[in-house]
């Protein structure tokens, strides 16, 4: 079987290093020794400061949330959000738990991330941020947005989950937006098992994040915010520190991959315009199909052959009945049928790639065929 992604495990004797001192040191959480090497090195490799690690990346998005205070509403209404329906669950999710009301914008249809023209019909006096997606690692109009905030006096949060190390114009794209997020789940490019981090554009709203994200606490017997356990521990650290050692390693394995599929399949399948001021990261190679039929053509006659790949994302958000389902968005919604994302990891062999392009081809051209 060939699966849509697998985790990568850098190697294990340098793991073990890292474990023999935790066991040495006996410090297995609350900002050690191993987190705050991870978080220096990740500044450095990103080109970022304000980096702050968290255990998983929806807390990531929580925090946040909270440390720039945008749960807050700006009348006596809910506070309102407006993000994208084309992405993880978590994106919206993450807004609703915190009391905040995601208000969902359609999508750009060759980018796949949120459209700025679509953000700025939704604005209303309950609108406290903005929340854009890097769909697959593809950098938003992160320019149009942060002038359409800045006229609006609205806070932009960036859910840069598939993001890492992605540059805009030579610089990180995690220094867009008030704070941006990453996940460091382990089917990421980059992982420490499970985890994340969030880059904050203010020095101190990280530090008020540090308080939310260690129960409000600021000392031993000081408590000034209602906070949340939200920590990276000592082990995802060390993953996270083996897995940095190898990163360029396994972006360039995907990358190889990642471009056998574009070169193979431009003409079997709609492929996602990329911004052509960033750079890749080649998280994930995505697939537009004409049809949902189509898909549903495909993505059989490749579980048929043990090939997993993913509908990734579907269905549209604004579907759901958790989110209101009763929001037409057709760009989002038509996309979201018809998308398939194909296998791509570092450790997957050049020669099953080849023979997912030939499934692909055929089990395309036969549906043509059947048409």
């Amino acid at each position: 079987m060939i699966p849509v992604t697998k985790p990568f495990l850098p190697n294990r004797e340098k793991l073990d290093k890292y474990i023999d001192g935790i066991y040495e040191r006996e410090w297995l959480t609350n900002n050690g020794p191993l987190v705050q090497e991870l978080t220096k090195r990740l500044e450095e490799y990103l080109g970022v400061e304000n980096l702050l690690l968290v255990s998983n990346g929806t807390l990531a998005l929580q925090i946040a949330y909270r440390a720039l205070g945008i749960h807050e509403s700006k009348s006596a209404k809910v506070a309102e959000a407006i993000t994208t329906p084309f992405t993880f669950v978590a994106t919206a999710s993450s807004l609703k738990w915190e009391g905040i009301e995601p208000i969902f914008a359609d999508i750009d249809p060759e980018t796949w991330c949120l459209n700025p023209q679509g953000i700025e019909q939704k604005i209303t006096e309950q609108t406290v941020a903005i929340v854009p997606v890097h769909v697959y690692g593809n950098a938003c109009d992160v320019e149009a947005i942060e002038a359409l905030a800045r006229r609006q006096n609205l806070k932009v949060i960036y859910d840069a989950a598939h993001a890492f190390g992605v540059k805009y114009k030579g610089e990180s794209i995690l220094r867009w937006g008030d704070a941006a997020t990453l996940s460091f789940h382990a089917t990421k490019v980059f992982h420490s098992i499970e985890g994340g981090a969030i880059v904050f554009k203010h020095r101190e709203d990280m530090e008020r994040a540090k308080r939310l994200m260690s129960f409000g606490m600021t000392g031993p017997e000081t408590i000034s915010d209602v906070g949340i356990n939200a920590k990276m521990n000592e082990f995802q650290a060390a993953m996270g520190l083996c897995v940095l050692d190898e990163i360029d390693e396994n972006i360039k394995a995907r990358e190889r991959h990642w471009y056998r599929y574009q070169n193979e399949l431009t003409s079997s399948a709609i492929l996602q315009r990329l911004n052509n001021v960033s750079d890749y990261n080649f998280a994930y190679f995505p697939v537009l199909f004409r049809s949902k039929e189509e898909l549903l053509h495909v993505s059989s006659g490749l579980a048929d052959k043990g090939i997993i790949a993913r509908r990734y994302f579907y269905p549209s958000l604004n579907e759901l009945e958790i989110f209101g389902a009763d929001l037409t968005l057709p760009i989002s919604s038509g996309i979201a049928e018809r998308i398939l994302c194909l296998p791509i990891y570092a450790g997957l062999d050049a020669n099953d790639v080849n023979s997912i392009i030939d499934i692909v081809k055929r089990l395309t051209s036969t549906y043509k065929e059947m048409q």
